[in-house]
């Protein structure tokens, strides 16, 4: 990678810490988000890591972040809760909120909770995994949908309305790699096109139209007013609204711009079902014998997961890779914040 620098993971996340923690997070939250940013990039999604923290303390700045925040039970039933994240940290409300769900499926068999006033939680696939270490089926949905918000038109339409709207699932398998599906109901996320931007490469066909609705591969051109595509056209663009509805759980319409917004949580404990070192094989067994099918000339067949654990493998021997656009605003967040970035 070109005007690049190749960073240690264990510097990234002290860096992450004292940047957030400076900017108001209390010390034992900023562990924890500084964990899962760093975590994303050591999976290979750089989009959802290091590059997202002059943003969150922007927000934090500006008060839509409240940094010292922490999630608070609303109603409670059980296997159904509901819960304010209080414009906290979405990444702490939302380990929480897993962390929660997986207690209460060990006691009840299964648990979904439903977070209302929730920012950004970052990658979904850090919480999906850790319900399959823990022997669950695990969930994580984010929806956002009203006029002019997020980055996605309506299938059909010329006019912003709904955000990447991602979905992730996790299933505990034998080993330390499970499944874990983890994407957005558009084509890409917008993070990637964050990503894209910083290093000045166009995006793939299809992922984008310009403010006019044309195709195109310029990053610059969304920011201009255009809008990501849904997977699949129609079909992504139904997932979408189901992501947003599913937000309705918990969070009420806001009758002003006709808005939804909601995160939910699950997780199934697969003990009840049957016992879970047979179901465990049965899944390894299952997903074996599909990657040993043949492949098409130059590809490889793999299981959801295998990808981020080959990048945590070589990220961590190697280092991860910044683009010296992103080192930029780093360096000049931290010295408006008083952080020295001594290595």
């Amino acid at each position: 990678m070109p005007d690049a620098l190749t960073l240690a993971a264990p510097y990234l996340t002290r860096v992450a810490r004292d940047l957030i923690e400076a900017a108001g997070t209390p010390p034992e939250i900023a562990a924890v988000v500084a964990d899962i940013l760093i975590g994303a990039n050591l999976a290979g999604h750089d989009s959802h890591g290091l590059l997202r923290i002059p943003t969150y303390v922007k927000q934090m700045r500006g008060g839509s972040l409240r940094p010292a925040v922490v999630p608070e039970i609303v109603a409670d039933r059980q296997t159904a809760i509901r819960a304010d994240a209080g414009h906290g940290w979405g990444h702490y409300a939302a380990k929480w909120a897993m962390d929660l769900a997986i207690e209460r499926a060990g006691e009840h068999g299964m648990c979904l909770i439903s977070l209302t006033n929730c920012n950004h939680i970052g990658r979904l696939g850090e919480y999906v995994t850790t319900a399959a270490a823990a022997g669950c089926l695990g969930m994580v949905t984010v929806g956002i949908g009203g006029r002019g918000l997020g980055g996605a038109a309506p299938f059909g339409g010329s006019e912003r309305a709904l955000g990447t709207n991602p979905l992730a699932l996790g299933v505990p398998t034998e080993g330390d790699v499970p499944f874990v599906m983890d994407m957005a109901t558009t084509v890409c996320a917008e993070g990637k096109l964050q990503v894209a931007r910083s290093k000045g490469a166009d995006l793939p066909p299809g992922c984008i139209v310009d403010a006019d609705g044309n195709p195109t591969v310029k990053p610059a051109d969304y920011y201009a007013g255009g809008s990501i595509l849904h997977m699949g056209g129609h079909k992504g663009y139904a997932l979408s609204l189901y992501m947003c509805l599913l937000g309705a759980l918990g969070s009420p319409l806001e009758p002003e711009k006709n808005a939804l917004h909601g995160v939910t949580v699950q997780a199934v404990d697969v003990s009840r079902f049957r016992p879970l070192a047979e179901f465990r094989r049965d899944a390894s067994r299952f997903l074996r014998g599909i990657k040993a099918l043949p492949a098409r000339p130059g590809c490889e067949i793999q299981s959801p997961g295998e990808f981020e654990e080959r990048q945590r493998r070589e990220r961590r021997r190697h280092g991860i890779e910044v683009p010296e656009t992103i080192w930029t605003q780093i360096r000049e967040t931290a010295e408006a914040l008083g952080v020295p970035l001594n290595a």
